[in-house]
């Protein structure tokens, strides 16, 4: 699909390592799952989605 490979991917990974930095990678990661589960939970017609941080006040 897309033509996207192994080599692809790491390139794309070394890439993002560059633009954000290693401190920023699990902010990116988190932010990404939770996109991913409100986009779900939109598809199935829950009305609630959670866009508030936890952890933070």
């Amino acid at each position: 699909m897309f033509g996207f490979g192994l080599p692809e991917m790491l390139v794309l990974l070394a890439i993002v390592l560059v633009i954000f930095g290693a401190g920023k990678l699990p902010q990116i990661g988190t932010a990404f799952g939770k996109s991913i589960r409100n986009f779900k939970n939109a598809s199935d017609g829950k009305e609630e989605i959670d866009i508030t941080p936890k952890g933070k006040a």
